[in-house]
């Protein structure tokens, strides 16, 4: 599973884990998130999440 990073506030989305405050289960993919989708923490944009790998 894939990591994203909010350039931004450098909150990380975790297709694992999911996004449980936007109500987005664990194991959904990052490009089956809705284009609207927006950052958990500063409710930036979903273009603004850069792919990540984290040890």
């Amino acid at each position: 599973m894939s990591k994203y990073r909010c350039s931004d506030c450098g909150w990380i989305y975790d297709e694992a884990k999911g996004d449980p405050r936007r109500d987005v289960a664990p194991g959904t993919k990052w490009e089956d998130l809705p284009e609207d989708y927006k950052c958990a923490e500063c409710s930036n944009r979903k273009s603004t999440h850069r792919w990540v790998k984290l040890d």
